[in-house]
């Protein structure tokens, strides 16, 4: 099995996706734990004085003033994981929540965090041995980081709580450990405070939901280009010299992949025949355009999300300045600071869903216009076998109309709201959990209106007889068909084809179909 070894410099998305996807071990490299024990030197060297310092000898947040006697410590740090281990709702995904552990380790091995080499082993044990804690939809404000969700985290390396084994079967957290022989932490000085204080999960979510972004804007230029051969369409508007005057990368690309799949086409260039057209609809001409902005949204994510990779995110944090292992002579402190704020995080989490918000409605728009005769030229209303008999992708469309509704609901803004809490002391916060959850939302509908479209428009060509498309289009209806997206006929249901084609989509089969044609795609 694939290992990911954490260092004191940060991890890949490669990696939290392996982690969090793929069920790749973790390990410690030497580096990260001497890091560990010499960022605890300091805090335990800051523990033994008599001044209090803040995460170490101190409550938190609005409780801050209060100083902790030593012998108080200890059930001070499992106190904070237990009272703020308060999520409600559903499951978070089994993914997420591996995604939030991992990065929680990464900023814990940074040597920042004054977190021990036994805790972070342990933690990288859990991951190791598939346990995953029963994690809450609802907890996090996204700032302070996502607390109550690494609380839920937090709990099952203390043994208590609950989390669900390898099997799937949820259990209570100390059975888990000691089946797998790991033994509970028992946290020390600053300890809890460290793995709950971070922007990991709305990160992870926001790894995640590129990913998957990335393989969706390949479909969405498969299936525009698609339609545009069903709609007689002119692949003129594509030419690398009309998009190289208007140079964003994004629309380049998808300018460039539109053309590849059209490459070869005997349907392209008919708007001038029967009923002739000057220019194609703006939800076919402009698809480069639409879906380009999209791409460089995405851009600008990765950028946002490589930085928050090699952040340490915790609060307070070790610095050095003093005499250790890791930082020499000087003497080391332990510094409050605001970097837990998920604000860079929740606003590239908002953009990508306005992004996929207007992606899904323009390839809604384009469905339409297959579907209606008046506008498909030439096609049968609603692509239906016998219009009237039958009502062909009529109600199929609706399905799309109402994704594409749902999605624009999701692409109102969470990060422009702010709720306060902790008596005034937390009185900004970012919502970035928010933005992240109803992102994955956005994705998984976005998929699902592209995986329509590709039904009409696979639906579309093959009713344009005596034309022959592209080779690559041809690849991905023959593909789709065998798939299970069969296309209506009289005596036939939508839906089970309609799954074929989301299947089909959000596993990448039709981007492999045509990439076997075309190369890779951009």
């Amino acid at each position: 099995m694939h290992t990911v070894v954490v260092g004191t410099s940060g991890v890949t998305a490669s990696d939290v996706l392996a982690v969090a996807r793929g069920g790749a071990r973790v390990e410690l490299s030497e580096e990260a734990v001497a890091a560990l024990a010499a960022a605890r030197e300091i805090v335990d060297a800051l523990a033994a004085k008599p001044e209090p310092v803040y995460g170490v000898s101190t409550g938190f947040g609005a409780l801050a003033t209060r100083h902790i006697s030593q012998e108080l410590r200890a059930q001070l740090q499992r106190n904070i994981v237990r009272s703020h281990a308060a999520g409600l709702g559903p499951r978070v995904e089994r993914e997420v929540v591996r995604a939030l552990m991992f990065l929680r380790l990464k900023t814990v091995c940074s040597g920042h965090t004054g977190v021990r080499p036994e805790v972070a082993r342990t933690m990288a044990d859990v991951l190791n041995a598939g346990i995953t804690p029963v994690v809450h939809e609802y907890g996090s404000l996204g700032c302070s980081g996502d607390l109550a969700p690494l609380s839920h985290c937090a709990l099952t390396l203390m043994g208590e709580g609950e989390a669900e084994g390898p099997d799937g079967v949820v259990r209570p957290a100390g059975e888990l450990l000691a089946a797998h022989g790991i033994a509970p932490v028992e946290l020390r000085e600053k300890e809890g405070l460290a793995l709950l204080n971070g922007t990991d999960g709305m990160l992870g979510m926001l790894l995640m939901a590129l990913a998957d972004l990335e393989l969706l804007y390949r479909s969405a230029d498969i299936t525009a280009a698609l339609s545009l051969e069903a709609l007689l369409g002119t692949d003129k508007v594509l030419a690398p010299e009309l998009h190289a005057i208007r140079p964003h990368p994004g629309q380049g690309a998808s300018a460039a992949n539109m053309l590849a799949v059209l490459r070869g086409s005997e349907l392209t260039g008919h708007h001038q025949d029967d009923a002739p057209r000057v220019q194609d609809a703006y939800s076919v001409r402009c698809a480069p355009q639409v879906a380009g902005a999209g791409r460089d949204t995405m851009a600008h994510a990765r950028t946002v999300a490589e930085r928050e990779l090699a952040s340490a995110v915790d609060n307070p944090v070790v610095l050095p300045g003093g005499t250790s292992r890791a930082f020499g002579t000087g003497g080391g402190r332990v510094e409050s600071n605001g970097n837990f704020h998920g604000a860079p995080v929740a606003y590239v989490l908002d953009f990508l869903a306005i992004a996929a918000a207007d992606l899904a409605s323009i390839a809604e728009r384009r469905t339409d216009r297959l579907l209606d005769k008046n506008r498909s030229h030439g096609l049968p209303p609603f692509l239906a076998d016998d219009a009237g008999v039958d009502s062909g992708l009529m109600i199929a469309q609706y399905t799309q109309a109402a994704l594409v509704s749902e999605l624009k609901r999701l692409a109102v803004p969470a990060s422009a709201d702010s709720i306060p809490s902790s008596a005034m002391q937390e009185d900004h916060v970012s919502m970035g959990w928010s933005a992240a959850r109803k992102l994955r939302t956005a994705v998984d509908n976005l998929t699902r209106v592209v995986a329509i479209e590709l039904y009409a428009a696979t639906r579309a060509i093959e009713l344009r007889e005596g034309l022959t498309p592209a080779p690559a289009s041809q690849a991905a209806i023959t593909a789709a068909r065998a798939a299970g997206v069969r296309g209506p006929g009289p005596d036939r249901f939508l839906a089970p084809d309609l799954a074929a084609a989301e299947a089909f989509v959000r596993e990448g089969r039709l981007v492999a179909a045509v990439e076997a044609v075309t190369g890779p795609l951009r």
